[in-house]
Order: C-alpha cells, then structure tokens, then sequence
C-alpha cells in the first residue's frame, strides 16, 4: 500500500505491529506514556474511542505535515464491565473464570490524526468462550503470563486457540486492530 505520508503507529503492542506490517504498510514507532483513565459515564465503543483519541492527543503538536498518527485502544466487554489489563495472577484468573461459557465482546477504538484533522472509529467483534477448567486457566496465565492484555487472554494465543468456539466480526479487531476497516479509512484519510 502506498500513501503520500508517512505513517505513525501510536503503540507498542507487537500485535498490531504485526498487523500493520502484514498489510503492507511501512510504519514508523513513537512511544509516548498516556493515562488511560475514563469517566465511568463511558460505555463499551465510547470507552475504546475515547482511549484512542485521548492517545492521540499526546502527538498532536509533534506531529508534521506529512505524516499521520494511528492510535488504537482494545478493550473487552462482559455485559456492560470492562475487563482491562489484569494486575496479577489472581485478578487475570478471576477474569478469566467469568469469561469462562460465555460470549463478551471486544471492542477496538482507533484514531487516525494529521496536523489538520482526525477521524475516530471502531469496531465490535462477540467473542464466544467454552467453559475453562481452572488447570487450563492456570496453565495459560503462569506459561503466557498475559498482563499485557485486556481481559487476561490473547485471541492469537494458546487460550484463545483452545478456548474461542466461535468469533462474530474480526479476528484481527480482537488481536487489537480492525485492519480491515483501518484499511479502508487510511485510503480516505
């Protein structure tokens, strides 16, 4: 894919570096630390759109004419509770049981900024789970150690190969981007 700027990916997630690679754009990396408080008032998408765009923000002001910024923010949802990054073994094994035989769903924010505008969008994919045993949720959290990931599992990993029965919506959009629908608003952007 070839754009007339230079893009900026937002994030240090390999996930998503992985993803954009493998769509054939070539990227740089800037690196910024952001809080990643909400209000409580903020609902499902509005929380992954509002991460992604307050993200963002951060860059606006270094960023050139020629380039443009992708931000993203993945956040899982059961019910209407966001599961974010566990704090420890135990609150990734209290996720991961209410995860257990039920379907949530994972929502990516992501924005896409210039020095004269920005677009903010995301999209929705339902995650079913069969029941986990806990030596299987055991298993995965002291061999995957997976601190790093809203709700205490990656899609792409041996939880998720064992455990997701079925996906409505984007495989990619749970590893942390929608590349499909990025794909198409960077060709607009």
């Amino acid at each position: 894919m070839n754009l007339d700027k230079t893009v900026i990916l937002a994030s240090n997630s390999p996930r998503r570096k992985e993803l954009l690679t493998n769509l054939g754009i070539p990227f740089e990396v800037r690196i910024k630390e952001v809080d990643e408080t909400y209000s409580p008032d903020l609902v499902k998408a509005e929380v992954a759109e509002f991460l992604a765009a307050h993200k963002a923000t951060a860059y606006q002001e270094d960023l050139l004419p020629n380039e443009v910024l992708i931000t993203a923010d993945t956040i899982v949802c059961l019910d209407d509770k966001v599961l974010n990054k566990p704090y420890d073994h135990a609150e990734a094994t209290r996720m991961l049981n209410h995860l257990s035989g039920r379907s949530h769903e994972v929502y990516t924010g992501v924005c896409l900024m210039s020095s004269e505008k920005s677009l903010v969008f995301s999209d929705v994919t339902t995650v079913h789970f069969r029941e986990l045993t806990r030596e299987e949720i055991d298993f995965y959290i002291n061999n995957y150690k997976p601190f790093d990931k809203a709700g205490s599992y990656g899609a792409q990993d041996w939880l998720g190969m064992v455990g997701i029965e079925r996906i409505e919506g984007s495989y990619f959009n749970v590893m942390g981007l929608p590349v499909h629908r990025l794909y198409e608003e960077l060709l607009k952007f």
